[in-house]
């Protein structure tokens, strides 16, 4: 009799052990994995790289797996194909899906940036530069179609450059090599993103001249998208993820461009720490990053007018048709 209450015992502690063994088991599989893919690897996206290293997915259940996409066709292939759960790119991509008949639109839903954010670089350093003197130079474009170069026709036609017939304009070099295109002396003008801009200029390979932010207004740049069918299956954890967007875009506009700068350090490997913060603090003077994740109904039409301008929209879709602000709603309440 005393042997088998020992046994019991003995059982007993195993069961319980087991349970606390399964109950923290579990707690470690509770995180919801969500596939980012993010067109381009940038101090652009700060805010981005905020939430994750500051546990602000983590605090919303989330574990993130990051991968770089390089460019919008390929980040939107990604996405249609279940490669990536959401991705982070231009919203003109979500347009061309729904231009082509899609059954499972392509749903914005959190808004990271509200500006262009590439810089005009020029080959030799410009004192007093006036967009006039654009004409008849080579111009490395970006991709057609893309926002970039659908943003920089809209400054440069703005001015009164006719880019396809004032300039000479090269976009037949893929997204990822453009940097180095112009880094080997393709082109007098180029738009790149930050860090590169700033590090072109440290090696003296480029100057920065202007901001094609600064010059195009308001848009929704960059915006964290995904399909609707995945919207209809884990609505909580898109509104875990914007709420995670929230929480760093309000970090980031309460902290120095230095600070934000030794949170994203891990993202960019052997890019200075000065560099980073003077990138970081160009992207904040000219508020490029969005203080809230809401896709504003103005701003799109902004972007539907540009897109317009480049010949690029069969016809208008309208906000109320790929476009979700229930949740960046929600997220600021």
């Amino acid at each position: 009799m005393k042997g088998n209450k020992s046994i019991l015992f003995l059982l007993s502690l195993i069961l319980v052990g087991t349970t606390i063994l399964t109950s923290c088991s579990n707690s470690k599989n509770d995180h919801t994995v969500v596939r980012i893919g993010e067109v381009t690897r940038s101090l652009f996206y700060a805010p981005q790289y905020v939430a994750i290293e500051k546990g602000f997915f983590e605090e919303e259940g989330i574990e993130v797996e990051l991968t770089t996409t390089a460019g919008g066709d390929k980040t939107m292939t990604s996405l249609l194909s279940n490669v990536i759960d959401v991705a982070l790119v231009g919203s003109e991509t979500s347009i061309y899906v729904m231009q082509q008949g899609s059954d499972d639109p392509v749903i914005n839903f959190a808004q990271l940036t509200q500006t262009d954010g590439t810089f005009l670089v020029a080959r030799q350093p410009i004192d007093n530069f006036e967009w006039e003197s654009l004409k008849d130079s080579v111009f490395l474009g970006q991709r057609k179609g893309g926002m970039p170069q659908m943003a920089g026709e809209f400054t440069l036609r703005k001015h009164g450059i006719d880019p396809h017939a004032d300039l000479e304009l090269i976009q037949n070099v893929d997204f990822a090599n453009i940097a180095p295109a112009f880094s080997s002396g393709t082109g007098e003008y180029v738009q790149l993103f930050e860090p590169t801009a700033s590090i072109f200029e440290k090696e003296g390979v480029g100057y920065v001249v202007a901001s094609f932010g600064v010059e195009s207004g308001l848009l929704p740049y960059t915006v964290f998208m995904t399909k609707q069918s995945y919207i209809d299956k884990h609505s909580d954890v898109v509104q875990g993820f914007t709420n995670a967007v929230h929480k760093a875009q309000k970090w980031v506009e309460e902290h120095s461009a230095e600070e934000i700068a030794e949170v994203v350090a891990p993202y960019f490997d052997n890019v200075d720490p000065d560099i980073m913060a003077s990138s970081i603090e160009r992207y904040k003077a000219q508020g490029s990053y969005a203080s809230d994740p809401i896709v504003d109904e103005t701003e799109w039409n902004n972007l539907l007018d540009i897109m317009s301008d480049a010949g690029e929209l069969s016809a208008r879709t309208e906000h109320s048709e790929i476009v979700n602000t229930e949740f960046a709603e929600k997220s600021i309440q």
